[in-house]
């Protein structure tokens, strides 16, 4: 490591692999980059079916599937203190120094760091997504944001328009958040060799068949688009509740020989999906970073996107195509990219994609995040409390009892099973030269 310290990282989450989505590809990437770094990494998620213990990934990077099932939407249930034994283990077994958790959603990433800087780690907190503040979902989860930020040592969101959301939703000071957007894998995501034929037009679509990622406005867009350009065919690929709308409206419209409908695509599969075609679609209503572009653009595809959220941030100009998200204004940004289409070519998009993000970027600006999280002052007992107090008049009472439980229990732990006698994990270390292999590839793990 030279004159870089060594950090020991345990990341947090209930999305990870073999569940496919951004934030796990953005927690196995990183943590891909940071073993290559040399800094120690364990990832800590749920079990996923039979997928319970230890497991290894490629590169070395160890994978503990605690045996907890998910409740809802691939999230563990809420228990406060459960979680506290088995992550008091884990830190002592593998002797942690950062504990960074992802997603505002992930109930686990919420106990670990919780569980954790009640008993003095740094912990760090990566926001992926952006939420509301009026509906009653929205305004219970930024109450959960609150408690779980109220003394976390760093913050990361993945664009401006996300630590804007957060810092808002949160109450965290904005000079805790930092800025590092997600990236892609451009060994993986590359041009096809030959080009596909330009005598008709290709939209791609990939993405879950939800209303938040605008499934409803592809009802609408496409029959109309279809009717204003008679060679634009549409390849759909993902899933969700919303699949059916789209299979409707593709026979109401006798459509089938122009829209083909794919269903769930695994993604060592989309890249071949995604050089098929020349334009990328995507509709999302919000979205704090969508990593979809940056695959579809690493092939060399031409966006169209909605101006939501982050996106606006994402790529130039002259590779994206923004419109309102409403019909109308989305099938004008369509046709507009179909008449950019010639001046583009593929290859140089992918090596403009290799400059502007890669993983290694990402992992060095991370591991500047967790230094500085390091230098943070220690706090005892009643400087935690006192942060939760000032939550609310009612839940910050409620935030200052659980973590009085919480250290209560630590303390039992520590006097139940003392952390000396919890064996220390030998450290192993894999020779591996991914970084000239972005970091690691999916396709070569052995689970």
């Amino acid at each position: 490591m030279g004159d870089h310290q060594r950090h020991r990282i345990m990341m947090v989450s209930d999305f990870f692999y073999p569940n496919v989505g951004g934030v796990e590809n953005h927690v196995y990437y990183l943590s891909q980059c940071l073993l290559e770094l040399g800094h120690k990494v364990v990832v800590v998620t749920h079990a996923y079916g039979n997928r319970s213990g230890v497991r290894y990934m490629t590169g070395g990077l160890k994978v503990y599937y605690i045996p907890w099932k998910p409740f809802f939407n691939q999230s563990t249930f809420p228990t406060l203190l459960g979680m506290l034994p088995i992550i008091r283990t884990i830190l002592i077994r593998e002797r942690i120094t950062i504990v960074h958790g992802h997603q505002t959603f992930s109930t686990l990433s919420h106990h670990a760091l919780l569980n954790s800087r009640i008993m003095g780690y740094k912990v760090v907190f990566t926001d992926h997504s952006l939420n509301g503040f009026s509906d009653a979902g929205s305004i219970h989860m930024n109450k959960v944001l609150q408690f779980t930020l109220a003394d976390v040592s760093q913050a990361i969101c993945v664009s401006h328009t996300s630590k804007e959301n957060t810092v808002l939703r949160s109450g965290l000071s904005a000079d805790k958040v930092f800025v590092i957007p997600n990236a892609v894998d451009t060994e993986m995501f590359k041009p096809a060799f030959e080009p596909p034929s330009r005598s008709e037009v290709v939209i791609v679509v990939i993405s879950r068949l939800v209303y938040r990622k605008g499934a409803d406005l592809l009802v609408e867009v496409i029959p109309e688009l279809c009717r204003l350009c008679p060679n634009v065919r549409f390849i759909i690929g993902g899933d969700g509740p919303k699949r059916v709308l789209l299979e409707e409206m593709r026979e109401h419209h006798s459509l089938q020989d122009r829209v083909e409908m794919l269903g769930a695509v695994p993604h060592t599969q989309v890249r071949s999906v995604l050089i098929s075609g020349h334009i990328f679609l995507n509709s999302s209503l919000t979205e704090a970073f969508c990593i979809a572009i940056l695959e579809a653009a690493s092939c060399g595809l031409l966006t169209v996107s909605t101006r939501v959220g982050g996106v606006p941030e994402v790529l130039p100009d002259d590779m994206i195509v923004l419109a309102e998200p409403n019909p109308t204004d989305m099938v004008r940004a369509i046709q507009k990219a179909i008449i950019m289409l010639p001046k583009i070519d593929p290859q140089v998009m992918h090596n403009r994609m290799k400059e502007l993000y890669n993983w290694h970027d990402v992992a060095r600006r991370t591991e500047i995040v967790y230094s500085r999280a390091l230098k943070c002052p220690h706090q005892d007992l009643l400087e935690h409390l006192s942060r939760h107090l000032s939550c609310g008049a009612w839940a910050g009472k409620l935030f200052c009892l659980v973590m009085i439980l919480s250290f209560l229990l630590w303390h039992l732990l520590e006097l139940w099973q003392p952390a000396d006698d919890i064996e220390v994990v030998p450290d192993v270390i894999f020779h591996t030269n991914m970084m000239d292999r972005s970091c690691g590839k999916k396709e070569n793990d052995r689970l």
